[in-house]
């Protein structure tokens, strides 16, 4: 079958998780199943949960692992929801790539890319609020408070201001060349960091992979590898303070005079003092990979 994607990172994904010879490896965002075909090949006595929201990723994933149905659960939904569904469960490691997914760029009807013939940018398609919603009928504030704070958008009020002002938009594709005439250009498209922003939003993405987090910390999986691929810095950064959280041993106040909590606080160790990037030939061959970072912690 014509494979229609190219995971990123995987070898150093691969090799995050070849020490684990039992138990449970979820893969909370397994898309067109490029890292848990990887995974479920190289570790032989392993079994894999596949999730993902999006029906279409799972129907082709389910074809792709065929040869290995019997090592394989899949579960559509939110990955907020997926350490909860599984509880109980031998879980060794954990893996989400919270990237935007090929499947969702490169379908036209699905309205994430600048060329896309519709306003929707969904990745579950079940949900009501689409990102025709946000542009054509948020204020002028949310708005802005959508590109600054979910779009890391420089001329973030500006923007706001010419969507309100020119609205109704109808395509993806009407609002990113209206972008590209409006906005001064740069490095990227004018569209890119907007579009993150209405993404982000439209998907509840920080929130989501914040409530995916505590629902690890609450269940505390034990000797479990914790593997999170991030695009951008909002996502980076959760994960960053989520392990360095975990990582601490004493939780007193920083101006307290002496340790009184025990000190033995941590759930596990960071593996990754800097998060693994990929190579100059992997951002070659896929360009979608090169904001692409990894970082990886250990539960005890």
């Amino acid at each position: 079958m014509e494979i229609p994607h190219i995971p990123v990172l995987f070898n150093e994904v691969l090799e995050t998780f070849s020490e684990i010879n039992e138990g449970y490896i979820i893969d909370c965002t397994t898309g067109y199943a490029g890292h848990s075909i990887g995974l479920i090949e190289q570790n032989e006595n392993i079994q894999l949960i596949c999730n993902d929201q999006d029906e279409e990723a799972l129907l082709f994933s389910k074809k792709r692992l065929e040869p290995y149905k019997n090592r394989v659960l899949f579960n559509q939904g939110n990955f907020e929801h997926v350490i909860e569904t599984f509880r109980g469960f031998n879980i060794k490691g954990i893996l989400a790539d919270i990237g935007v997914s090929s499947l969702q760029l490169d379908k036209n009807e699905r309205g994430f890319g600048f060329d896309s013939d519709t306003l929707d940018m969904r990745m579950d398609q079940t949900k009501p609020l689409d990102a025709s919603v946000v542009v054509n009928t948020y204020s002028q504030h949310e708005l802005e408070r959508v590109f600054h704070d979910l779009g890391e958008v420089r001329e973030y009020k500006k923007v706001a201001s010419l969507i309100v002002n020119n609205r109704p938009f109808s395509s993806a594709k009407e609002l990113a060349d209206f972008l590209a005439k409006k906005m001064s250009k740069g490095k990227i498209h004018p569209a890119t960091l907007p579009f993150q922003g209405i993404r982000i939003e439209v998907n509840d993405e920080l929130g989501v992979l914040e409530r995916l987090f505590d629902s690890i910390e609450e269940n505390k999986p034990k000797d479990c590898i914790i593997a999170i691929i991030s695009f951008h810095s909002l996502e980076d950064r959760i994960v960053k303070n989520y392990f360095k959280k975990w990582s601490k041993s004493c939780i007193c106040p920083k101006d307290a005079f002496r340790c009184d909590c025990g000190n033995n606080h941590a759930l596990g160790k960071i593996l990754t003092k800097k998060p693994i990037v990929p190579t100059k030939e992997e951002i070659r061959q896929n360009p979608r990979s090169r904001s692409s970072k990894l970082r990886v912690f250990k539960f005890d």
